[in-house]
């Protein structure tokens, strides 16, 4: 049975051609994902840990600095101070000490824009020590900065910004445009920096002034020669100020590896979810390609169970032919899946993303589950058509036809097909948000089940788009619905693709209209001013802005965070006598009018869950001072992800800050919205940087630019599965043209020249393709829907928004699709003799 199945693999090898490329590619997706992240991994890893070569032992605040697991402000820091500092370079065993700061520097490139986006751009501190280097930085070129007239900048920046030692740089770190020189340039295997940011230096007192600093993020301390961490670690120990902790390098260096390790993980299980997806695909090619294999090898099989074959046996020889298919498609993808790898990784540093470099990574895991994959997808999805194949009667191989699928068959899948649709439409009917989704899964399926039932409708739908193609158009139609499982297989491939490329282009159209609606009805200012990645900016950027002639009203955006009643909330202060003009406020009770004597505007959801309403009293606790007021309601109004919590006047608010920075300002023009209007509030910022400036457009502009980069990022990762679709189109009709070859050349005897059997497969194929796509873009509409549904829960203006324009375009695609696809298969068929096909069987 072994040498049977090989010589049937041989001898069907062009028909298996499309087949072992289909799994070859969804194994060169997996494959190249997994060396891709393994490869990336290792090389992050040895470069992060060089830069804990200079730590031993780091003393670090015990809670993170950004704040608690509620979201609400930063914690009160352990002193870690030159005082600090001083003992630890003290101790017994400590060799260097150093003291680090870090934070958010914008940098300007020669052009004026913001260097390493919103944030990539980091500012630390040079400490040198006692030999007057830091170990963190090696300098290629100049010396570290001495003053505050001074900077450096890591070599990656330099070259990417054309800038050299002796140049004139502008910055920006909380508003202020300031300019230094620049003193140095250095490496550095910083991480931030290896992943694609950018570093400015200052001296240390610069850098703790202009980071706004009153101590150091960490002090680390290197241990000298003959000490060991752990006994470093001991004495370290014995000089910690509360709320302060210890890590020794080795725990530093395993905290990074497990951060890299997460990191790496999250980006291989989505490229391996598509992956998934492709491979899916591919089973559908698979399983009708072995299904017409053996429809084509009736006679033969039912002589090698006359001859004394079981059953078992002949079901064994179809899965050994998938073996072989399978191991072939395994290794070939294995090898395509390395070169993918070496593509991702070359096409992420052509976009900007700086990956380190490191040797190519393949681990022996790597290419189990690459042959696994290979063998055990090929396999299942040949067992069906196997047991197909063992059910022939010894009686068949007295005839010359082929097998054809009985009604029996179609009738039991309809009827299962029926029932998982009518249990996914149930559970859709569920509260719970996951049981939704899995039932928008569950039809999904059910429908897959239910295509071979759903083309017949749809293919007789066809025929007065057939009609004027005649004779070859009806054989089309007819060619396509006389096998409905063949034809639901192949479309079903497509469907799946243009199913999850519909729902995902439905939910982020959507989102993105919600977003625009949510700029319009809530922003009534002109303009929104801040901080590039929304760090706090200084009160003097409001000063300057109320300085410029053109601007009618202005107000700040002062956040903070305190304790209404027990819960957490968060609060703005507001200008009160401006706020009112810059903000459209949907109230249900009260107005804005009571924030001007000292009144707190308080959200809907706050306010129900406090039992508030205009009129009572809330108690309130600040955060940052823990001091307690009790405040007026003066309104309760409609919040949403753009405007929510308290807002207070900053009279009420500016008391309790440990520091008065605001998180936004918000701008109303005399005249509106212009270029002019524009260029003058950059201007009188010192066209910073750092300053974002933007309008109701710019605002909603930027939110739907992310959504439709990831909306692309997604069609390119779904194309795999559209490709494999393709693929299995192509094979079908390639298949479907040798098991008619009697069939075409009987047809063209009497008088079908060559273009109209051209012609009859490439509609044949176009059929095939719009039904998958009409079917798929249909399924992807209801899945939009369906998430919709859990979406609008959240974002109160979200709506189904149906994008006719790239529906269109999704269908354009499909009938080229089978245009291109027929190629090959037609011209096979055009090129048949035809007293040769009438000869065969």
């Amino acid at each position: 049975m072994f040498r049977t199945a090989l010589r049937n693999v041989l001898t069907h090898k062009a028909r298996l051609l499309m087949t072992v490329l289909a799994i070859m590619l969804g194994v060169a997706f997996v494959s190249g994902t997994l060396v891709f992240t393994d490869t990336f991994g290792n090389a992050y890893k040895n470069k992060s840990a060089k830069s804990f070569d200079h730590v031993s032992v780091a003393i670090t605040s015990a809670s993170d600095s950004s704040g608690d697991d509620s979201g609400r402000g930063p914690k009160q820091k352990p002193e870690l101070t030159d005082s600090l500092l001083k003992k630890a370079d003290g101790l017994p065993g400590a060799g260097a000490v150093l003291g680090s700061v870090s934070g958010f520097t914008a940098l300007a490139d020669k052009d004026g824009k913001l260097v390493g986006g919103e944030w990539g751009t980091t500012g630390a501190n040079y400490f040198p020590g006692k030999d007057g280097k830091d170990p963190r930085y090696d300098f290629t070129e100049g010396t570290a900065p001495k003053s505050a007239g001074d900077i450096a900048l890591d070599s990656r920046t330099a070259g990417r910004t054309g800038y050299k030692v002796g140049d004139s740089v502008r910055y920006s770190t909380d508003g202020p445009v300031r300019t230094a020189k620049v003193s140095g340039i250095f490496d550095t295997d910083e991480g931030s920096v290896v992943a694609g940011g950018s570093l400015v230096v200052f001296d240390n007192k610069t850098a703790l002034k202009e980071l706004n600093k009153n101590q150091y993020d960490e002090i680390d301390v290197k241990a000298a020669a003959g000490t060991s961490e752990a006994a470093l670690e001991k004495s370290v120990e014995k000089i910690l100020p509360k709320d302060s902790s210890t890590m020794t390098g080795g725990e530093l260096k395993a905290q990074q590896d497990r951060m890299i390790e997460e990191q790496t993980s999250s980006m291989s299980q989505v490229l391996l979810i598509f992956a998934g997806i492709a491979l899916f695909v591919g089973i559908f090619i698979i399983a009708n390609t072995f299904t017409m294999l053996v429809a084509q090898r009736t006679k033969e099989l039912a002589l090698m169970r006359a001859v004394g074959a079981s059953r078992r046996q002949v079901t064994r020889s179809v899965l050994i032919e998938a073996f072989l298919v399978g191991m072939i498609a395994a290794v070939s993808g294995f090898a395509l899946g390395i070169g993918v790898a070496v593509g991702l990784e070359s096409l992420m540093n052509s976009a900007g993303a700086s990956l380190p470099d490191g040797p190519l990574v393949i681990a022996p895991t790597t290419i189990v589950v690459a042959l696994l994959i290979g063998v055990v997808v090929t396999m299942l999805a040949a067992w069906l058509p196997g047991r197909r194949a063992a059910r022939i009667p010894p009686v068949a191989a007295m005839n010359s036809v082929h097998a054809t699928p009985t009604v029996r068959g179609l009738v039991v899948r309809n009827t299962i097909g029926s029932v998982i649709v009518a249990l996914g439409a149930v559970m859709l009917f569920m509260k719970d948000n996951y049981v939704k989704s899995g039932g928008a899964g569950v039809m999904l399926v059910g429908v897959i089940v239910l295509t071979p039932l759903l083309s017949r409708p749809f293919i007789a739908a066809s025929a007065p788009l057939l009609k004027p193609f005649g004779v070859t158009g009806k054989l089309s139609r007819l060619n396509s619905v006389r096998n409905p499982r063949r034809t639901a297989s192949t479309a079903a491939a497509l469907m799946i693709g243009l199913t999850l490329i519909t729902a995902m282009t439905v939910v982020a159209t959507s989102m993105s209209t919600a977003i625009n609606k949510m700029a319009a009805g809530a922003m009534k200012a002109d303009y929104s001013v801040s901080m590039a990645n929304f760090q706090p900016l200084t009160p003097e950027v409001r000063e300057k802005l109320d300085k410029i002639p053109d601007v009618a009203a202005t107000t700040p955006l002062r956040s903070t965070y305190g304790e209404a009643d027990g819960g957490f909330v968060s609060i703005s202060g507001v200008d009160p006598k401006t706020f009112g003009e810059l903000v459209g406020l949907d109230f249900t009770s009260g107005s804005v009018a009571g924030l001007k004597s000292g009144g707190v505007l308080v959200d809907t959801d706050t306010a129900k869950d406090k039992g508030l309403k205009a009129g009572d009293t809330l108690p309130l606790k600040f955060d940052d001072d823990g001091k307690k007021v009790r405040l007026k309601v003066a309104g309760v109004y409609e919040g949403n992800e753009m405007l929510n919590g308290l807002f207070a006047p900053t009279s009420v608010v500016d008391p309790h800050l440990t520091k008065v920075v605001d998180k936004q300002v918000l701008v109303k023009m005399k005249d509106g919205t212009s270029d002019k209007a524009e260029d003058a509030i950059v201007k009188a910022l010192g066209e910073n940087p750092a300053i974002t400036v933007q309008d109701k457009d710019a605002i909603s502009n930027q939110v739907a630019g992310a959504i439709n980069m990831m909306l692309n990022m997604l069609y390119g990762l779904l194309a795999m599965a559209v490709l494999i679709a393709v693929l299995g189109v192509i094979n079908t009709l390639a298949m479907s043209v040798f098991e008619r070859k009697h069939e075409i050349g009987m047809l063209r005897a009497i008088g079908l020249d060559r273009a109209k059997v051209k012609q009859m497969v490439r509609l044949e194929a176009v059929i095939i393709s719009l039904f998958g796509a009409v079917l798929g873009i249909g399924l992807g509409l209801f899945m939009g829907w369906v998430a919709g549904g859990t979406i609008s829960n959240s974002v109160s203006t979200y709506s189904m928004e149906i994008p006719l324009g790239r529906i269109v375009i999704f269908l354009g695609i499909a009938a080229l699709v089978g245009v291109l696809a027929a190629m090959w298969p037609a011209r096979s068929a055009a090129k048949l003799n035809p007293l040769m096909a009438i000869k065969s069987e």
